[in-house]
């Protein structure tokens, strides 16, 4: 009987130990608000959108302690529209994130639907990425630093944290049956945050992203703020007029860095990318058939937290193409300023605007060349050089 007991009484303690080893948390963000579009396609545009500040989501985030400092982990997050109550990026259950894998004193290595190193690592010193929202992010999101694009079949490896020092990298196959370079991602990134100082530098490269089941065309774009939806996720590809005639090219590409500095209340901040699109589809009409385009863009951003509650902040953002003669092209000057006002650690209140600029010319969907137009992400192009939104939202975190 006294064996009986201390049996008993040892499995208690072990299912007590291993309840306690496992976790899993419910999470998400509500974000919602109005919009004012000065030229959507030659009209004005006012309308409730979801999703800008940050993407409305719920998600749930699991562990469980194996013993020896391993982990075993899991991510399943989904994106929805608050006004519609639809699914997000183009209709996936959980399109935003959705993997498993491990954790160790070594690094931690993940299987599934994930996001690249440029995003992880450089993304976070992007306005777009802070007090902006995705409005204020650089034209059309080119250098994916808003994390428009994820990435599907992806493993991904992410280090410890060596004294602010961390690093990482992704692949993603293709899944194409012959061809191991079609539809493949790959990834590298490295971030420092130590005291003041945050320094990020990424690297992408994905092979025919235009093609079904590539980077560009899987799903993951953003929900826009016009009437225009996805009804499935393979219907989605390209629609920024900033970059749509280049996106048949084989391969694209992202080098990408930025750093940040905090002094006292303030915060400056900058980010550059060099961005290819490599062997231009064969379809073009035009002489660039077969060609590569490259894309520069430079941000400088500051924000200031006038009192625990309340952030502002001012972003300028310079996007200039250029093709394979060298030849400058279209060229957008963006600026952006915000205000954030917190009601509580999981509450505020915020209203971003956004000017948009554009010059030069650019190559339509066909490979004709076409004048520039304004086009701020995830909205319809301007009908001209010049577009203006402002948004007044609120965010809700649970």
């Amino acid at each position: 009987m006294k064996k009986s007991l201390l049996a008993l009484a040892a499995l208690g303690a072990f299912a007590g130990v291993a309840h306690a080893q496992s976790s899993v948390t419910l999470y998400g963000i509500i974000d919602e608000g109005f919009n004012i579009n000065t030229n959507s396609g030659g009209q004005h545009l006012y309308n409730l959108s979801s999703g800008v500040l940050q993407g409305s989501r719920w998600g749930l985030r699991g562990a469980e302690d194996l013993g020896g400092g391993l982990k075993a982990i899991f991510v399943l997050e989904n994106g929805f529209d608050v006004n519609t109550g639809k699914l997000g990026q183009g209709g996936l259950e959980f399109g935003r994130q959705a993997y498993v894998g491990l954790s160790s004193p070594y690094g931690t290595g993940t299987l599934g639907r994930q996001y690249d190193s440029v995003v992880d690592y450089v993304g976070p010193l992007e306005v777009g990425d802070q007090w902006g929202g995705y409005i204020a992010a650089h034209p059309g999101d080119i250098d994916n630093f808003n994390n428009t694009y994820r990435t599907n079949n992806t493993i991904k490896y992410t280090s410890q944290n060596y004294n602010g020092l961390t690093f990482g990298g992704t692949y993603s196959f293709g899944g194409i049956a012959g061809n191991v370079s079609a539809n493949q991602i790959w990834s590298l990134g490295a971030g420092y945050n130590n005291g003041p100082l945050v320094l990020g530098v990424g690297y992408l490269n994905a092979r025919t992203p235009a093609a079904s089941g590539g980077i560009f065309n899987d799903g993951g774009t953003i929900a826009t703020n016009t009437a225009k939806t996805a009804t499935a996720a393979a219907s989605y590809a390209v629609t920024s007029s900033v970059y749509a005639g280049f996106a048949s090219a084989n391969t694209y590409q992202v080098v990408g860095a930025g750093g940040a500095y905090t002094f006292g209340a303030a915060t400056i901040g900058a980010t550059y990318s060099n961005i290819r699109f490599g062997n231009l589809g064969k379809t073009f009409s035009s002489p660039y058939a077969g060609q590569s385009a490259t894309f520069n863009n430079a941000e400088l951003n500051f924000k200031y937290q006038l009192t625990p509650a309340l952030l502002i902040g001012a972003a300028y953002d310079y996007t200039r193409g250029v093709d394979i003669a060298g030849e400058s092209r279209a060229q957008y000057h963006q600026g952006a300023v915000g205000v954030d006002y917190f009601l509580s650690k999981r509450t505020d209140v915020y209203l971003t605007g956004v000017y948009q600029h554009a010059l030069g010319d650019t190559l339509n969907s066909s490979g004709e060349t076409v004048a520039a137009t304004a086009n701020i992400n995830g909205l319809s192009a301007s009908s001209n050089q010049n577009q203006f939104t402002a948004r007044i939202g609120i965010r809700h975190k649970f």
